[in-house]
């Protein structure tokens, strides 16, 4: 495949270290929105991107909108979601977004799914809390891996919601995060009462295992229409 990457920070790099070993070829590397022009002239198969939350918007659209398929996994601006799909909808588009795209990850969210669902009948007795800890460049906070874990526990009705701040109700999911150096992702999803703790953890050791999720993503993406996320990708 022709691929291109739009935002070339680490995680860009991480990608294209990764398509090339899977025999792609990189046919752009761009730290901005591109523009049509340069879209045109770089032939793309598909676009993989990962950029800031102010530019994903634009980013996504500008291919949508040209007919290149667009896998993406910047987080922070999912409030432009629904308008995203509409674009893709109209213009009969391929996008595949995630939070997430480590292929364990998103295994580890089906888990939680079950875990919470089995637990619901038993909600006012656990407490339930979500701790992530990432790299100090992260600009989100929370990171949208703990926001999607967070929204499935409400999905099976466990709890009514999230909060932030340690001062929570009995049906609330504390959200906890923390920024260090050197970490590429820990999520910790803790269900504590009285009696027992039931703890699930998912950490990454390095970007790879996104950048490589993200790819295999690319390839399932190509001569489909419509939106997408990994649970399709991965047949879970």
């Amino acid at each position: 495949m022709n691929i291109g990457i739009i935002g070339y920070g680490k995680m860009g790099k991480a990608v294209e270290k990764i398509a090339k070993i899977r025999n792609h070829k990189i046919s752009l590397c761009y730290d901005g929105t591109p523009s049509l022009h340069l879209l045109n002239n770089s032939n793309l198969d598909v676009a993989i991107e990962f950029s800031q939350p102010d530019f994903a918007f634009n980013n996504i659209r500008i291919c949508i909108e040209n007919s290149i398929p667009i896998v993406s996994g910047t987080t922070g601006w999912i409030e432009k979601f629904d308008i995203i799909k509409r674009i893709c909808k109209e213009k009969n588009g391929s996008f595949l977004y995630s939070s997430n795209f480590s292929i364990g990850m998103n295994i580890f969210f089906e888990i939680n799914k079950k875990l919470s669902k089995l637990l619901h009948s038993y909600s006012k007795d656990y407490e339930v809390t979500i701790e992530e800890i990432h790299h100090q460049e992260k600009i989100d906070k929370p990171s949208g891996t703990a926001l999607s874990i967070a929204k499935d526990i409400v999905k099976n009705k466990m709890k009514n919601t999230w909060i932030l701040d340690e001062k929570k109700t009995k049906n609330q999911i504390l959200i906890l995060s923390k920024r260090l150096n050197n970490v590429s992702g820990i999520h910790i999803v803790k269900y504590e009462s009285k009696m027992e703790d039931i703890k699930i953890q998912h950490k990454a050791h390095s970007r790879e295992g996104f950048a490589l999720g993200a790819v295999i993503a690319a390839e399932w993406i190509q001569k489909k229409k419509g939106i997408f996320s990994m649970k399709e990708v991965l047949g879970i």
